[in-house]
């Protein structure tokens, strides 16, 4: 009888289950040129290491309240010793085989903030859907090639793929033309998006506080559907 119980007992704790509240990720990934080792937090970066500048970097703005790591850089080139020596072993054992490559899915360019003519903003050209990573993005304006932008790690979705963001701090003025391209291994050449400056840019916001406004909404709208369902359902067991 006490065997049937503890039996019992143990199917109930395995058949125990809890809702994800965060999901938190680390990256340690490499390659013969390059490398890269990063945490995150519920999709979004916490730190990753810069190995040009050779420092651990803390991407968030300076009113969060972030996380910090005890030596992390020194961690983080600790782990790519690892990872080549790891992917030399394998890359033996497999021949080499030659990877996959998944072009960008999606590439989308807007403003950070609404644009103002002659008031600072940045443009966002986000990339996603790619395998493997990293990309490479370039920017113009009115044809000519501008310096000065910066691009985050490649950060990995859910279905293997990558997506990375480049900004570019630009000055709207009427009638210029700014572009951001794309390089990838599966791309026969890059591919390009266009933002153009124009007459009604400075009332008309960007693409990304709509984005986000919208998301906003539908998760609003959800949220009353559902509350409505359980209030029905609450009087029909009364």
């Amino acid at each position: 009888m006490k065997m049937k119980e503890l039996l019992l007992f143990l199917s109930c704790v395995l058949c125990v289950c809890a809702d994800v509240l965060h999901e938190d990720i680390a990256i340690n990934a490499c390659s013969d040129s390059d490398g890269e080792f990063m945490y995150g937090l519920d999709g979004e970066e916490k730190g990753y290491a810069d190995f040009n500048k050779q420092e651990f970097i803390y991407p968030q703005p300076p009113f969060i309240d972030r996380t910090t790591y005890a030596n992390p850089y020194e961690q983080a080139v600790a782990n790519q010793q690892i990872c080549r020596s790891n992917l030399k072993i394998r890359r033996d054992a497999m021949k080499d085989i030659p990877l996959e490559h998944d072009a960008p899915s999606g590439v989308t360019i807007y403003t950070r903030d609404e644009v103002e003519f002659g008031v600072q903003n940045t443009l966002i050209c986000h990339v996603t859907g790619f395998y493997p990573a990293p990309v490479n993005v370039s920017w113009t304006k009115n044809g000519q090639k501008v310096t000065g932008s910066s691009i985050n790690t490649p950060y990995l979705n859910k279905d293997g793929s990558f997506r990375q963001t480049s900004r570019l701090d630009f000055t709207p003025q009427l009638g210029d033309v700014y572009s951001c391209a794309v390089q990838h291994l599966a791309l026969a050449e890059p591919l390009a998006k266009i933002y153009e400056v124009d007459s009604s840019a400075h009332s008309d916001p960007g693409v990304g506080p709509s984005v986000f406004c919208g998301v906003g909404l539908t998760l609003g709208l959800v949220g009353v559907a559902v509350g409505t369902f359980f209030l029905i359902k609450g009087n029909e067991c009364s």
